[in-house]
């Protein structure tokens, strides 16, 4: 019959797509070293001024050509704002929330994490060209949402 014929061509159709999207995934995680940004720990969001390394927001050098940023998202600032890096330097970006759940992303990167009271989130990136990268919070956080924004300058 003409139906099963469809059928059978739709379920063709799907399972080629969902092979096509298994080995998207498998090639962007395994070639391109695609990776989700990671819960690494838990943090009592209360006492963040008193959490290394939270009590100190900010850039540090970590190693020859190695930076970690670590941030806090607030309503409705990032601590710090404004984060600067060397060209071609990885930088390890280890944030959490203070109060409610913010987003943090950095334009025309891959930089993109979700800030989580209590949680800890970590993402590597290596910014490989100078400029000024604007950083904005992508969840809706309270009324002052749209002021929160900073920016990550690579000099």
């Amino acid at each position: 019959m003409k139906i099963d014929l469809y059928e059978k061509a739709y379920l063709a159709v799907s399972g080629v797509l969902l092979v096509f999207c298994l080995a998207a995934l498998l090639y962007a995680a395994t070639v391109r070293g695609i990776h989700l940004p990671t819960h690494v720990a838990e943090v009592d969001p209360h006492r963040l001024a008193q959490t290394p390394p939270f009590d100190r927001p900010g850039v540090r050098q970590t190693g020859p050509n190695q930076y970690e940023a670590v941030i806090v998202g607030r309503a409705w600032v990032f601590d710090p704002a404004v984060i600067e890096v060397p060209a071609g330097a990885e930088v390890t970006f280890t944030a959490t929330s203070a109060d409610v759940i913010h987003g943090f992303n950095i334009a025309t990167t891959r930089v993109n994490m979700m800030l989580i009271p209590g949680q800890v989130t970590r993402m590597v990136y290596r910014f490989r060209s100078p400029g000024e990268y604007l950083l904005i919070c992508h969840e809706f956080c309270g009324i002052g949402h749209h002021t929160m924004a900073g920016k990550v300058v690579v000099r």
